[in-house]
């Protein structure tokens, strides 16, 4: 199992489109309109993102959009047998939304369906058999050939981020092992003088997806700040996998993207601990860019490194996080995880959420 594309309800999806190719740098594929959205779509590396954005009242799109902010509405799983998926998911308690569907054209067959997931989320369930790397035309008639991967800044989905409600982790998780065979990788609770989280990141031990899922633990951590304002459960992030994240993190500040600030003082001690053991690594660049690295010295001495975007929509919710793994490092970054978390403190004091 790994992630197949993302989908955005949104306002104005020729906006997000601009903005998306503009900024982050991903490439514009097509549009098409229906009879009560805009459908716009882009891509860098292996990820498609589409947004909807409604045409009328009436739209699909509108009702979300009157419940929630813009946001991602549909994290779609690639799977290798969606037949056996879409059933053991329906089987196992899974709302189904679309029934299995299948498509062939001259690059392979393309077979998918869809459930509900946690809260309003929903996950289209996705198998290709040969080169096919269209959509499902009957949502999405646009074709994706033709994108030049060789000029992204992104690889790939390295994971995302659900956010769930206070005393619902445990259910939200037991949830996605029974309906997908998602399996608990590692466990966090972060804990400050201000606020705090606990998550649980899932992973498939059929391919390479990561489903880290949160929940608060006080009345004003950040995760209980995006419930309130996305008005329930849904992604929080999307991290965005690069294969340079210094060169890519300078091109998209040069574009205008806002980055969490990171203090020196984070800095000060990560050299103090590491810097002579990884004399290699660019310091004063991950230090004028932002990024947080982490170090995995019980396996194969894998470096992690992160940065986060401020949220992209005007309402305090969704942000992309862009990570580099480099030699082959498979966590999430204890020490990391703290810092964003600082770091997105420090913004909730900036709105006048944490004092």
């Amino acid at each position: 199992m790994d992630f197949d594309h993302i989908h955005f309800y949104v306002h104005d999806s020729k906006q997000c489109q601009r903005w998306f190719t503009n900024v982050l740098g991903f490439q514009y594929l097509g549009s098409n309109t229906t009879a009560d959205r805009q459908i716009e779509v882009v891509s860098s590396g292996a990820i498609v993102c589409i947004f909807s954005s409604p045409l009328n009242r009436t739209s699909p799109v509108a009702q979300y959009l009157q419940q929630h902010p813009p946001g991602v509405v549909d994290l779609a799983f690639l799977v290798p047998d969606v037949q056996a998926t879409l059933t053991c998911a329906v089987q196992s308690g899974a709302t189904l939304l679309q029934p299995l569907t299948e498509e062939k054209n001259d690059q392979g067959t393309l077979t998918w369906g869809k459930v509900r997931g946690w809260g309003a989320l929903e996950h289209t369930l996705v198998e290709r058999r040969g080169q096919t790397s269209t959509l499902p035309s009957s949502i999405f008639p646009i074709s994706i050939h033709g994108h030049d991967a060789h000029q992204s800044l992104f690889t790939q989905i390295d994971h995302g981020v659900l956010n769930v409600g206070k005393h619902q982790l445990q259910a939200a998780v037991s949830w996605y092992q029974r309906i997908f065979g998602f399996k608990t990788h590692r466990y966090f609770d972060i804990q400050t003088r201000r606020s705090g989280l606990r998550s649980e990141v899932l992973t498939h031990p059929q391919g390479q997806i990561k489903f880290p899922i949160n929940e608060p633990t006080s009345a004003n951590s950040q995760i209980q700040e995006f419930l309130e304002v996305n008005r329930g459960a849904g992604i929080q992030h999307i991290a965005l996998g690069t294969s340079n994240i210094v060169e890519t993190v300078t091109q998209l500040k040069h574009r205008g993207l806002s980055i969490l600030d990171i203090p020196p003082s984070y800095y000060q001690r990560l050299r103090h601990q590491f810097e002579q053991v990884y004399s290699h690594l660019d310091w004063h660049a991950l230090e004028t860019q932002h990024i947080l690295a982490d170090f995995e010295e019980d396996a194969g001495a894998g470096i992690l490194l992160q940065t986060f975007t401020k949220p992209i929509f005007p309402q305090p919710t969704f942000f992309f996080e862009i990570i580099e793994r480099q030699r082959q490092a498979q966590g999430f970054g204890q020490r990391n995880f703290l810092a964003l978390f600082q770091a997105m403190e420090r913004e909730q004091q900036k709105r006048g959420v944490l004092l």
